[in-house]
């Protein structure tokens, strides 16, 4: 099983859009690249601790690419936007994708590069090996699940 990190928003419809792929084995939602140990929602929201609100996907390479899961991604964000999806403003709704093998990067690079070529504007979203993470509270964890009726900013049927 390999994993990648996205972040895209608000974490709770990027796990629902994900949770749902054929060859995605699990989701969790948390705190990735940021300048603090053990961070609380709260503060992630002030955005003094730099972490983004991410997804981590786990997923069967026999089953779904990584080029695959990448395109989804895009699929579901405005890689334009910075520090911004939908109605979500701070740096915590930033746009990234969080890598921990090396081999991925070049992936990311690639697809990045070859993606960039479709549109005039340049793609902000953040490519940065993951340097940590730290799990989201539970009452985060499969949230749209718990609350059918909360908020997504991504169209999930």
């Amino acid at each position: 099983m390999k994993k990648i990190i996205f972040a895209g928003g608000c974490f709770w419809g990027v796990e629902a859009y994900f949770m749902n792929i054929k060859g995605v084995i699990s989701t969790e939602v948390g705190y990735a690249n940021g300048n603090r140990e053990n961070p609380t929602y709260d503060l992630v929201c002030t955005g003094i601790s730099e972490f983004a609100e991410a997804c981590v996907v786990e997923y069967d390479e026999n089953i779904i690419k990584l080029e695959e899961l990448l395109e989804k991604f895009f699929n579901i964000i405005n890689p334009f936007l910075l520090n911004r999806q939908a109605g979500d403003i701070g740096t915590q709704y930033r746009t990234g994708i969080y890598y921990k093998d090396k081999m991925d990067f070049y992936i990311i690079e690639q697809f990045i590069k070859t993606k960039s070529k479709e549109f005039e504007d340049d793609i902000v979203t953040e490519v940065k090996v993951l340097d940590n993470y730290y799990k989201a509270e539970e009452y985060h964890q499969k949230y749209l699940v718990k609350n059918p009726n909360g908020y997504c900013h991504i169209k999930l049927d």
